[in-house]
């Protein structure tokens, strides 16, 4: 038997030793944020030392089979990447046990082969993960070389179980085991440790308690009494008088005399030493009923808020997560800082629930979301108590609201990693300053911005930077848009809305079908941005290598996920059916114009 413990390279991890997945665990489910995660984690990772990418925890079968127990989604998706990076991969490396789908995807993808097998005998989870990790190398412009060489420091710890356990009870009890300490309870810990007063300690802890919800409006995160002492009548805002973290306390004072002391007075040896220590729950269950969900997590909310109590720079590792104690433990050098952070996490998370948009439940349906800009207000229900409603963020007219709604959608699908979103800040700094700030010309200069630096004029293919679609889309969806005097998009109309896009599409095939040779154009048309749009990975799937006549009436709702690709579909109509380089060049020149404008 080998070693029960071993040090794995993951740049190699499939040369010489099969991994099957058992029956019993569920098919691979990462999406997209936890597949960046991935590839980011390794390919920013700058010192010379190895990097630790997790635990592999496995039962050997044979010499060189191993069943996998815990690690299967993290495993699954090395196996991806190194199939798009054509690594020297053992064949059937990676199988799953009774799922033949699954299997015969894993064994052509990423090849001509698997457009030949019918939708319906291919697994689209792994398809869908292998071209958000095709489509982020491209978006990113990531040197695959480069990323090799990284993957020869990441490092895997694999463990084998003792040969008498039993499988089925191990893997129970790692599926209900208890979350461990979290980085954000550590930072918790340390800024209470700084305040000195019992009082300011439980106002630290409630307003800790208050944010750390994120799917609910943070008024519905304290009870009654507390909403009337520090919001407005209405509950939409910060109460005027409150401007600092102790006026924050004088407020909540009454109410402090009821607040146990017991997460407040734990020293952050006695949380790390806890096994039951959990992050806090809210002191009221959210009368939302799970009606909304934040964009981002409350861990990436703090570096957000720190973000806008720094200086005023797009960098990047300021919202890396990797980096998170160490980006925010300046705030608690001392108790002033550390009340003044905690002060300002109160006072953003206000202004980010009635400014920062949310995904909402869609008809009832828990799963379909749409995206949701609103700002919460009280009414008195016909019993005369004080409910929650929600109305748009911005008064007045709905178009101006619909517009920075889909501002801020573009934005979001675009700038998909939370280490990216530093329009969220920018949003913040300026409602910090001025709550009627006009956010729709700061963001819309924003973007204008990132377009114009990106070099779209000069880049095809790949190359495109994601911003250049989403941007158009919605600028003609703020404009609309004719052609030859026929009105094709009709501005702020319709209930057309983004949807998180990342692959780029040829609408006239890189490679087309047989029988239909002659589409085929040149590198450089095929590549222009007259021929190209964002749309969803399986959106990307399902056309294939179909004609574009063949994309529009088999799939008519994939060309209704860009506007752009909209717009392509009538012009090919006005163009007697056909999509050639004329009219794929025209198309080009006139979307350059619109967004140069």
């Amino acid at each position: 038997m080998k070693d029960k413990v071993k040090l794995l390279q993951a740049g190699n991890i499939f040369h010489h030793v099969k991994y099957k997945i058992p029956i019993y665990q569920r098919n691979y489910a990462w999406g997209e944020v936890h597949i960046q995660q991935l590839i980011d984690d390794i390919y920013t990772h700058t010192s010379s030392d190895s990097y630790y990418l997790g635990t592999l925890i496995v039962d050997q079968k044979d010499t060189n089979l191993y069943e996998v127990i815990d690690g299967q989604q993290r495993l699954t998706t090395l196996y991806l990447l190194e199939t798009f990076l054509e690594m020297n991969i053992l064949k059937e490396a990676l199988t799953f046990e009774a799922r033949e789908k699954s299997n015969r995807t894993l064994s052509v993808i990423g090849t001509e082969e698997l457009h030949h097998i019918p939708d319906e005998l291919k697994s689209e989870e792994l398809i869908r993960g292998f071209q958000m990790i095709k489509g982020y190398f491209h978006s990113n412009k990531i040197d695959q070389g480069q990323f090799k060489q990284k993957l020869s420091k990441v490092q895997l710890i694999r463990i084998q179980v003792p040969e008498e356990i039993d499988l089925n009870h191990y893997f129970e009890m790692m599926n209900t085991r208890g979350e461990q300490l979290e980085l954000h309870e550590i930072a918790k810990a340390k800024l209470l440790s700084k305040l000195n007063s019992k009082e300011d300690k439980k106002t630290g802890a409630l307003i800790w308690e208050s944010c750390s919800n994120m799917n609910s409006y943070i008024q519905m995160n304290v009870d009654l009494y507390m909403r009337k002492r520090l919001f407005s009548k209405e509950w939409s805002l910060l109460d005027s008088q409150i401007d600092s973290f102790d006026k924050v306390r004088d407020k909540m004072s009454v109410h402090l005399e009821d607040v146990t002391t017991e997460s407040t007075t734990k020293s952050l040896l006695d949380i790390l030493t806890d096994e039951n220590d959990m992050l806090d729950e809210p002191s009221e269950k959210a009368e939302e009923n799970e009606r909304f969900k934040s964009i981002i997590t409350f861990p990436h909310f703090i570096l957000q808020v720190n973000q806008v109590i720094s200086e005023n720079i797009e960098d990047d590792s300021l919202l890396d997560d990797k980096h998170f104690l160490n980006n925010i433990k300046k705030n608690w050098r001392h108790e002033e800082s550390a009340k003044n952070f905690l002060f300002h996490l109160f006072k953003c998370r206000v202004l980010f629930d009635q400014f920062i948009l949310k995904r909402e439940l869609a008809n009832g349906d828990n799963e379909e979301r749409k995206w949701s800009l609103q700002r919460i207000k009280s009414y008195k229900d016909w019993k005369n108590n004080l409910k929650p409603s929600y109305v748009s963020t911005i008064d007045g007219e709905e178009g101006e609201n619909k517009r920075l709604r889909t501002l801020q959608s573009c934005l979001r699908i675009t700038y998909t990693s939370p280490k990216t979103m530093h329009w969220i800040s920018i949003v913040l700094k300026a409602v910090m300053k001025n709550n009627t700030a006009d956010l729709l010309k700061i963001l819309e200069a924003y973007c204008q911005e990132k377009i114009k630096t990106s070099g779209y004029e000069q880049a095809s293919g790949f190359d495109v930077e994601r911003i250049v679609f989403t941007y158009l889309d919605y600028i003609l969806y703020r404009d609309g848009y004719s052609y030859k005097g026929k009105r094709i998009i009709d501005p702020l109309k319709g209930d057309w809305q983004f949807q998180f896009r990342n692959s780029i599409e040829h609408f006239n095939p890189q490679n087309p079908v047989k029988g239909e040779m002659h589409l085929r154009w040149g590198e450089e048309e095929i590549n222009s941005f007259g021929n190209l749009a964002l749309i969803t990975v399986s959106g990307n799937s399902k056309f294939s290598n179909l004609p574009p006549s063949g994309k529009i009436h088999s799939y008519p709702s994939v060309i209704k996920q860009s506007l752009k690709l909209k717009i392509m579909e009538q012009m090919m109509a006005l163009n007697k059916g056909k999509w050639d380089q004329a009219i794929s060049d025209i198309h080009r020149n006139e979307m350059f114009r619109i967004l140069s404008s």
